[in-house]
């Protein structure tokens, strides 16, 4: 099986080349793509991309399945003073109510939402206390239905109880021993000695990385210091966290000179998520003496990659060093995360096609200008992972989008009735 590209204007997403060609693409995990001139070959479906862009697909790299049925729900039975209120008061109390089903609507409008626009890889920090085991393989299998690729790990963490802590490290064993996987903990401020230990020894069995917040709000360090005299990175650092070159630190807003001098000296990978911590009033990110290992996350606000990446550049100009170049550097850096660790899934035949009709002329020499003020995820119009189109004229192919937006709308209200009990 293979798909034919004619008239395209291919992007190399590395160098940013532009060159008008036909594309040919293979299908399957090995699958190559072939940039050729002769359009005339058998292909099993062929596609006019006259007049639009085509360039690898995206990758999402820190997202939250559970917060998708979130949107429109009532308000808190609390209004939240602080972070730590919000958390305890929206967040904690709706992963908590999540079962199978819930986590399975989620999952899969998650999934269709990335693959409309643009993303077909996502790493995904997932927690539901009340529902842990399996839960995982039920996110795996709703993104396996869309098509698109994944990186999974579940939330472990003490703040319910050692034995919702001990059901976290099963699942996650569970799980890494038939899928590749991440070891995810929420943060060192709900994560003890002891939890932090297994989590790191189960890092280092299964060859894995860990997937944590990082002094997300101020309350992170203030908990670290009053309970383990050290700030958050010092004490991961400590427990070999930042030893593994597929270990996520997300956020690390609140993090001194020290602590930065030695996120930039480890192999970890630090990933951004502006939107979210505008929405919780935490603070701003800056990558000064971060390093260059810097990618950007969703943290289940939405799944849109480009929004994600305006929104890093334009807030940035008051609090970041960042430019058009290292907002699309940061944006492409997941994918060098994945290619680094070996993970399977973000292939050379992920391709995104984009229908955007500049007023104004496009080239390699200004594609930047382009990507900031220009291209959208409304100009997403055709997604290929793994050869397959997943994503034709705007509509999902592989399920009834309308079958399962009925299903989430069920499950989101049974989810916020099941909020307010």
């Amino acid at each position: 099986m293979s798909i034919l590209l004619k008239n395209a204007t291919y992007i190399d997403w590395k160098t940013l080349e532009f060159k008008n060609t036909n594309i040919l693409i293979e299908e399957g995990v090995n699958g190559k793509i072939q940039l050729i001139n002769d359009e005339n070959i058998n292909a099993s479906e062929v596609i006019d991309c006259k007049g639009k862009l085509v360039t690898k697909a995206f990758a999402v790299g820190h997202h939250h399945v559970y917060s998708a049925l979130a949107r429109g729900m009532g308000a808190p039975k609390k209004n939240p003073e602080n972070f730590y209120e919000i958390l305890e008061y929206v967040w904690w109390t709706l992963d908590k109510s999540l079962d199978k089903d819930m986590i399975e609507a989620s999952a899969l409008y998650t999934a269709m939402a990335c693959a409309k626009t643009g993303s077909t890889f996502v790493i995904d920090h997932h927690a539901s206390p009340n529902c842990i085991e399996g839960s995982l393989d039920v996110i795996a299998n709703a993104f396996d239905k869309i098509g698109v690729s994944h990186l999974l790990c579940y939330e472990i963490t003490d703040r319910d109880g050692i034995e919702k802590a001990e059901k976290g490290l099963e699942e996650t064993e569970r799980y890494l021993k038939s899928n590749q996987g991440l070891v995810g903990l929420h943060a060192s401020f709900t994560v003890n000695d002891e939890i932090m230990r297994r989590a790191v020894n189960l890092m280092n069995r299964y060859n894995s990385g860990i997937h944590i917040h990082v002094a997300e709000d101020l309350y992170d360090q203030r908990h670290c210091h009053d309970h383990y005299d050290k700030r958050v990175v010092e004490r991961l650092n400590e427990f070999g966290v930042l030893d593994s070159a597929k270990t996520i630190l997300g956020h690390c807003l609140h993090v001194n000179e020290k602590e930065r001098e030695i996120i930039k000296n480890s192999k970890a990978f630090v990933v951004q998520n502006m939107e979210s911590n505008l929405n919780n009033k935490v603070g701003y990110f800056n990558a000064k003496d971060l390093g260059d290992s810097i990618m950007l996350g969703t943290d289940g606000m939405h799944s849109d990659m480009l929004q994600s990446a305006k929104a890093a550049f334009f807030v940035g100009q008051g609090f970041d060093s960042i430019g058009f170049d290292t907002a699309y550097e940061r944006f492409r850096k997941v994918h060098n995360y994945l290619e680094i660790n070996k993970f399977e899934g973000d292939r050379e035949n992920n391709l995104v096609i984009l229908d955007y009709d500049s007023p104004t002329v496009i080239n390699q020499d200004n594609f930047l200008g382009h990507f900031i003020f220009g291209i959208n995820s409304n100009h997403v119009n055709d997604v290929i992972s793994n050869g397959k189109l997943i994503v034709k004229d705007r509509k999902i192919q592989n399920v009834d989008e309308s079958e399962i937006l009925e299903f989430s709308r069920e499950q989101s209200l049974r989810l916020w009735k099941k909020m307010q009990d």
